[in-house]
């Protein structure tokens, strides 16, 4: 099976174009006020356009209500939720039972511990991904640029279908694909030049290091 990529919070023609060409499996737009990658829902429809038949298109929101959910589906028209709040196992049904999409739940992990919080979500989630716990005095649930340590999910059953993300760049995504079993990785802040300044260079740049580790990887 082939490993997913999943570029998130897009927010200019140029660095959907440069997801899509360097062969992102997923698009991720940012529906988190807060956050520096926030983009409107209209303008996340527009975007989106350009990964019709050539990628998976996210809606990112966090702890979001039906109006506001009702009004990103309407204007996005998304492929995909991705839930990276608190949302219960029960709101993640609801959700999908409203929309008719698939969600991506994420999860934020540290320990060992914190695997436990996987399992009521078993057979709910279509998909999880799964985020370094966000750093003290942060607002942001991801986004933040720091990882976790990849060995927890050693113990994760293989039949987990999940997401990496936290931290990742082209310098050590090798490493990273070496220490799980994950069927995808998302990454954001690891190819900006700045908050929220995707930076073409640095996402042809982690395409290769991907490419390279998978060369390596069947060596």
């Amino acid at each position: 099976m082939g490993l997913d990529i999943k570029i998130c919070g897009l927010k200019t023609d140029e660095a959907v174009a440069a997801a899509l060409d360097g062969g992102a499996s997923h698009i991720g737009f940012i529906f988190f006020p807060k956050s520096p990658r926030y983009v409107d829902p209209g303008e996340a429809g527009r975007l989106r356009q350009a990964a019709k038949g050539r990628a998976i298109a996210v809606a990112v929101t966090v702890d979001p209500d039906d109006v506001t959910l009702d009004a990103i589906v309407a204007a996005m028209q998304p492929d995909m939720l991705q839930l990276h709040g608190d949302e219960s196992v029960n709101r993640v049904a609801d959700i999908k039972a409203r929309y008719g999409l698939p969600v991506m739940k994420a999860l934020a992990l540290r320990e060992r511990g914190d695997l436990e919080q996987i399992k009521p979500y078993i057979g709910v989630a279509d998909r999880f991904l799964f985020d370094a716990k966000p750093p003290k005095g942060s607002e942001l649930p991801g986004g933040n640029g720091v990882s976790f340590d990849w060995r927890v999910l050693s113990e994760l059953d293989a039949s987990t279908d999940y997401m990496l993300s936290g931290g990742l760049n082209a310098s050590n995504i090798a490493e990273a694909l070496r220490a799980t079993n994950a069927q995808g990785i998302d990454i954001s802040s690891g190819v900006e030049s700045g908050p929220g300044v995707k930076d073409v260079g640095l996402i042809k740049d982690f395409f290769w290091a991907v490419r390279a580790a998978k060369s390596a990887d069947a060596a």
